[in-house]
């Protein structure tokens, strides 16, 4: 791989070799981190009991029109999926590694395959709000604060100076199936 490739490029990276981080990134940063550290801990509640007595939420009120019995399976879905992954992608935002399957799921291939699974968090938890309010048939001030993390997500990596953040340098070839930058793309593609 040639020095600037490693370096992540030239003009499309210029915040990320100036060693500037733009406020907008930092922010998507925090969101992630919040939103996984929150979701670890609801899911870790959820999992050890899944009656959701320990957390207040009596399943016979709250999963009445769910087709789970108790809170084990929502549980696990809240650790791995909003606990586990956002916390994974802010680890991908910051490392930038190429990540195969990532790369399989990312329609915006100019940009770096994390940014689009932050886009990805951003998204499921504004769908995990909406359906879990659906099935509680009640919204609590912890459903807006989450529902505002999910579209603050979305703002935040949507924000210009974001996306150049995470530019994919136009030299570089990410579609390798390893995973791997395989070095500088040709004219064709």
């Amino acid at each position: 791989m040639n020095e600037k490739a490693r370096a992540g490029g030239d003009r499309a990276n210029s915040f990320r070799t100036s060693g500037k981080r733009p406020k907008a990134v930092t922010f998507l940063y925090v969101l992630l981190v919040f939103l996984g550290v929150g979701a670890i801990a609801g899911g870790v509640g959820l999992i050890t009991d899944p009656s959701g007595g320990q957390l207040g939420m009596p399943v016979d009120e709250m999963l009445k029109r769910s087709p789970f019995d108790d809170f084990l399976i929502p549980g696990i879905l809240l650790l791995v999926v909003f606990g586990l992954l956002p916390l994974l992608v802010v680890y991908g935002l910051v490392r930038r590694p190429q990540w195969s399957w990532a790369d399989a799921i990312n329609p915006f291939k100019e940009l770096h395959a994390t940014w689009t699974l932050a886009l990805y968090v951003g998204f499921g938890q504004i769908i995990w709000i909406m359906v879990e309010t659906y099935i509680m048939d009640a919204v609590a001030v912890i459903h807006v604060l989450y529902m505002t993390i999910g579209l603050l997500i979305q703002i935040a990596a949507l924000l210009p100076s974001c996306q150049r953040y995470f530019r994919v340098p136009p030299d570089v070839d990410i579609s390798d199936s390893a995973g791997g930058i395989t070095g500088p793309r040709s004219a064709s593609r």
